[in-house]
């Protein structure tokens, strides 16, 4: 049983297509195909499987709705008009504002022209009450006239001339909060986290999620990667970074260390001023941010704040 109607290829779901419509409807509808495609496209509906209905209901949606596409046609122009094309030039902010306050209807029709991901995008900001409507309607689009949804697609067209004229913007959150902290110095970094910690309990935990701090590195982090972000490091960076650190800390540096390293290893003897204290754990947490960036690790899968699957 075919369940999955992203991984269809084309031929694939025109062959779907034949199956629900028959292949003379099928022929009919469709446009310039050739014996050779005809033959394909039989040759493929004998070696698939049966469809799941929803898969065959997004099969049809699709064909309904390039079908309309192109209908929807100029009679002065060469070129053939698409009713949902000015989409395409609206950032994902306005997209949502344009759509967001008409009714489920509406949405579901939008819904159906854009990509999975901006699709996804205007679900999220629906409120719990409309996201059910507006799926039921997503499946009930074939009882729309052409007309209706052309008249739509104008109308629509015309609201977007008076949206206003902005790119997308990022709506901060935990993780922009965490880059802003992680460019301040230490103690305007901890001053201002303390404050919201205190402020917002909730939004000082999501910020953890991607706050990175020197002392996390020992937390956290396994040997493999405390060993690659001291090695990627100056090796006098080290001891100066480890001041005030406990034995315990020191000696897991110290051991993860390549051999000739630890033989070459000085500890910083004497009183350090603590801003090079802080500079030089700062040049170690910026390494593991870039490794983080790089892919290297999750800083939330080692903190355990990740979404895990059991």
């Amino acid at each position: 049983m075919i369940t999955d109607y992203s991984r269809l290829s084309g031929l694939q779901k025109i062959a779907i297509l034949f199956s629900i419509l028959g292949e003379s409807l099928a022929i009919s509808l469709i446009k310039d195909l050739s014996n050779t495609d005809k033959r394909k496209i039989r040759a493929t509906l004998r070696e698939m499987g049966n469809a799941s209905f929803s898969v065959k209901k997004q099969v049809i949606e699709e064909f309904y709705f390039s079908f309309v596409s192109e209908k929807f046609q100029s009679a002065d122009s060469d070129e053939p008009g698409k009713p949902f094309e000015f989409l395409n030039n609206l950032s994902n902010e306005q997209l949502v504002a344009l759509i967001t306050p008409e009714e489920p209807r509406v949405v579901a029709i939008v819904l159906a022209q854009v990509s999975v991901e901006r699709r996804n995008l205007i679900i999220d900001r629906l409120k719990p009450e409309e996201k059910g409507r507006t799926l039921i309607e997503l499946g009930n689009l074939s009882d729309i006239p052409l007309e209706a949804v052309v008249n739509i697609a104008n109308e629509l067209k015309e609201k977007s001339h008076f949206l206003p004229r902005t790119v997308d913007f990022s709506r901060g959150g935990g993780k922009d909060i965490a880059e802003i902290l992680s460019a301040m110095e230490p103690d305007e970094e901890n001053k201002f986290f303390t404050a919201i910690s205190k402020e917002n309990p909730v939004l000082a935990n999501e910020i953890k999620k991607y706050h990175l701090k020197f002392e996390n590195i020992f937390e956290y982090f396994p040997d493999n990667l405390i060993r690659d972000i001291m090695n990627s490091v100056d090796l006098d960076v080290i001891p100066v970074a480890l001041k005030g650190m406990s034995e315990e800390d020191v000696n897991k540096v110290l051991n993860n260390l390549p051999k000739k390293k630890q033989a070459m290893y000085e500890e910083k003897e004497g009183a350090v001023a603590k801003r090079e204290v802080e500079k030089a754990r700062k040049l170690i947490v910026d390494q593991a941010r870039k490794m983080e960036k790089d892919g290297v690790f999750s800083l939330q899968d080692l903190t355990g704040s990740g979404e895990m699957v059991e």
